[in-house]
């Protein structure tokens, strides 16, 4: 696609995207200082010309997407304002990594005349792509800004315009901002009443509490996680009695959020006893205070001893790999490329586990089909495989039957390591085919945008999803898909997750370098644990 044409600029936005008065207060300014100064202004200014003069010829020639991303962030760290009127029209491509490639360009404009283009930009936009764009722009840089150009778009038609607005507004951290933002808790899409609930949450605004409390019953479950989690977050005594009300209609993974809440509200570990809670605030409700972050911080130290002495009974939970959770909608996500026929090099943390070898395949099969057989019947799950391709075992969950047990098994038993080095010797000999080991990659996103259905545009709502909890398990750096970039697939999870809500676990096994897979948990609302190499 070409760069699009621009329409005659207005006086007014002229000024604000620096036209010859601005251009000529700015040499005026550098006349002014010392001569070493001034040559080096000049050579700044000149090499912005330049590089923004180059864009404009070259970037229309560009085809593939990755020439593209590149093209636009050579343009990183350009200050001159003419950046803003040149990156416009890239905010409309239909390509999404050259459009995410400009926000993250333009999120770094700080001078102040960027700023006011920028803003000028979003006041005159009418068309949706460039509005969403923009909105980004300010969210991803915290831009900092009076908030009435995007006030003004918390009304517009578009859904997705008024959610990026609400994030724009949360991220210039003004409390200002709540009394905006609250109506919109109500607003018809699931995905704006969560954003807004997140972002009085992210403000830490009592503002919140009113709504967050009557959307505890919402029809959705994303926009009760949101509420549950506001409450926890903005903590008052009045939402005690709202959750343990609340923790009696939830169950599976909101049951957890709801003790989660309570926690951070009361500093006391009762877990999904109902009977504990009713009984303490029936006690102390007269006389409660909230809990000190002192007190949060030995709570935390005591449920991390408690969790290594306490096994669940069969079906009380799904554990695997040590992580327990009370979803009843998971996904299991099991890496097979070749680098997992290779043995684990701290076997003696193996050692009494019951493995038919030291393969990190053979151990992840066997605690995967034991995690599977002690699934409780209430639980709904799904396994998927992925190496350079990604291969579910079925289309979407399916209950845990004795039936769905049986077949789950028997395909997990069947999964084996893709091109590793074993299959090095045939690719020696010429039997590249048999050796399979283009199929042997990793693919990462490939297999994170299936289990957060990221591509799927089938469903008008396609983040509303089956699953709500996902045990993502991998022994190395990606290596091949759409996305490959490590900061980009942590990036492109979390966006994406804003409207999921999926908990992400991460299980690293192997010797690559793990904190890709501690973030992706920890950003994600999930828990990450190291297997070891």
């Amino acid at each position: 696609m070409g760069v699009v044409r621009h329409a005659p600029l207005s006086t007014s936005r002229s000024q604000a995207l620096g036209g010859p008065r601005s251009r000529a207060a700015a040499i005026g300014r550098a006349l002014a200082a010392p001569l070493a100064l001034l040559v080096l202004a000049t050579l700044a200014l000149a090499a912005d010309d330049e590089i923004l003069k180059d864009f404009r010829k070259y970037f229309r020639k560009y085809k593939d997407s990755a020439s593209r991303v590149e093209a636009v962030l050579a343009l990183e760290g350009v200050p001159d304002v003419a950046l803003v009127e040149v990156l416009e029209p890239v905010l409309r491509d239909k390509d999404g990594a050259v459009v995410s490639a400009a926000v993250r360009v333009l999120s770094g404009c700080t001078e102040p005349a960027q700023v006011a283009a920028l803003l000028t930009l979003l006041e005159e936009a009418r068309k949706e792509e460039v509005q969403l764009g923009l909105l980004r722009v300010l969210a991803a840089g915290s831009i900092p800004h009076d908030g009435a150009a995007v006030t003004a778009l918390l009304e517009a038609r578009s859904w997705e315009v008024r959610r990026r607005a609400v994030q724009a507004l949360v991220a210039t951290a003004r409390p200002e901002h709540a009394e905006a933002l609250a109506p919109l808790c109500d607003d018809g899409e699931i995905a704006v009443r969560c954003a807004a609930l997140d972002g009085l949450a992210a403000l830490g605004s009592d503002r919140v509490r009113e709504p967050a409390g009557r959307l505890l019953a919402d029809e959705a479950w994303q926009v009760r996680a949101s509420a549950i989690a506001a409450l926890g977050q903005v903590r008052h005594r009045d939402s005690v009695p709202l959750l343990i009300e609340r923790l009696k209609a939830e169950e599976g993974r909101l049951a957890d959020d709801c003790v989660a809440a309570l926690e951070r509200l009361t500093a006391r570990e009762f877990g999904l006893r109902i009977e504990l809670w009713e009984k303490f605030w029936s006690t102390f409700k007269d006389r409660y205070q909230i809990p000190t972050d002192a007190q949060l911080a030995e709570l935390a130290k005591r449920k991390a001893e408690n969790a290594a002495l306490y096994k669940p009974q069969p079906g009380e939970a799904t554990t695997y790999h040590g992580i327990q959770t009370k979803s009843r909608k998971v996904l299991f996500v099991i890496d097979v490329s070749g680098s997992m026929e290779s043995e684990v090099v701290e076997k003696d943390r193996f050692a009494d586990g019951g493995y038919p070898s030291y393969s990190r395949m053979d151990i992840v099969k066997t605690e995967l089909a034991r995690t599977v057989e002690g699934l409780g019947e209430e639980t709904w799950f799904n396994i998927l495989s992925f190496a350079t391709d990604v291969d579910p075992w079925k289309k979407s969950l399916v209950k845990a039957n004795v039936l769905s047990k049986s077949s789950a098994g028997d395909w997990t038993g069947r999964l084996e390591p893709i091109g590793g080095a074993s299959k090095q010797d045939l690719a020696a000999v010429g039997l590249v085919g048999a050796a399979n080991l283009d199929k042997g990659r990793t693919n990462t996103w490939g297999a994170l945008a299936w289990a957060l259905a990221i591509d799927d545009q089938a469903k008008k709502d396609p983040y509303l999803l089956e699953v709500d909890t996902v045990f993502f398990l991998s022994d190395g750096r990606p290596t091949h898909g759409e996305i490959v970039d490590i900061e980009d697939i942590l990036k492109g999870v979390k966006e994406a997750n804003e409207l999921r809500k999926v908990v992400v676990h991460t299980i690293a096994i192997g010797e690559f370098q793990k904190t890709f897979m501690k973030r992706l948990a920890e950003e994600n609302g999930g828990v990450f644990v190291d297997l070891g190499r």
